[in-house]
């Protein structure tokens, strides 16, 4: 675990929300089970394996030696949890969670829960994704004298939508099937003085296709599902039902950014499928993931592909 320990000894305060630490990438041997995120004020230290309290409290002792060299004087808070099936566990192992519980990045602000289930309300290596998708539209408003259009299917808590309203998007339509999770997106849009442009379907992507179809043409569709949850999407035989409805979706011209966190399925999954369901759909670029996500091998981390409509 030195690496860890060293990414720690070294870590700045951090000010976004961002990993630290990635261990899942493969580039630090024996580490593999570790990551590193700061939600700040918290820490979060995620493992994959059941780990020892030995263990454990080294980690908190670097932290807190780190964390009184970069915040003297201020309690440190940081939060374990072990993904393992067989012993999946979230404890407070020092400081207070602040609630509600707000983290930033890029200028935008964010919901977040880092005591209550695996998924945290942000997703921290998506940001990037976020990123394009500000700037696209921005792009796109600058070039047209108008707010593009967006559609954001599987929106989860709408982090796409701040992104793209603080683009300059007329309007976006957020769908997702959860509606807790979708509750929390409204409360990010407030959060950022949101206000208006925004609209939310608490529904099932796959049978709410009447009434997404009566909200477009979209200069821009957005698709983040999960790539295997039963009941809601399978990346491997879904993914193909979605993409058939794109060149319909879009006005011509328009872009989809598909993403997709399946290790085992790499770009060629995509591509080859939209080959097959949309072949008029183009190809455009894979947007990088952040350099601290860093993969020994590409294929297996997040991908993040833009494609055009024809026209463009």
């Amino acid at each position: 675990m030195q690496a860890l320990l060293d990414a720690i000894a070294a870590m700045p305060r951090p000010g976004d929300a961002q990993r630290l630490f990635h261990g899942r990438g493969g580039l630090y041997p024996g580490c593999e089970q570790w990551s590193l995120d700061a939600y700040p004020p918290a820490f979060v230290l995620t493992s994959f394996l059941p780990m020892e309290e030995g263990v454990l409290a080294t980690v908190g002792a670097a932290l807190q030696a780190r964390w009184a060299q970069v915040a003297p004087g201020e309690p440190l808070c940081w939060v374990f949890q072990c993904r393992h099936p067989d012993q999946p566990e979230t404890r407070l192992m020092a400081g207070e969670v602040p609630d509600p519980h707000a983290v930033a990045e890029q200028g935008a602000r964010y919901r977040v829960h880092v005591l209550r289930g695996q998924n945290h309300g942000l997703f921290l290596d998506m940001a990037e994704g976020r990123r394009w998708v500000r700037e696209h539209v921005a792009a796109r408003r600058a070039a047209t004298g108008r707010g593009p259009r967006v559609l954001n299917l599987f929106a989860y808590t709408c982090a796409f939508s701040v992104a793209a309203l603080q683009g300059g998007a007329a309007q976006v339509v957020n769908v997702d099937m959860g509606r807790g999770a979708i509750a929390i997106g409204q409360q990010n849009h407030r959060l950022n003085g949101l206000d208006q442009g925004a609209s939310f379907l608490a529904h099932d992507v796959f049978t709410t296709w009447g009434k997404i179809g009566r909200g477009g043409p979209y200069d821009l569709v957005i698709a983040d599902p999960p790539s295997y949850q039963k009941g809601s999407f399978v990346a491997t035989k879904d993914y193909a039902r979605l993409m058939r409805r794109l060149p319909d979706l879009l006005v011509p011209g328009g872009h989809a950014l598909l993403c997709l966190n399946a290790p085992e399925l790499g770009t060629d999954f995509l591509l080859q499928r939209m080959r097959e369901q949309a072949p008029g759909m183009r190809w455009v670029e894979r947007v990088a993931n952040p350099a601290v996500f860093a993969d020994v091998d590409a294929e297996r981390s997040l991908k993040v592909m833009v494609f055009a409509a024809d026209g463009s």
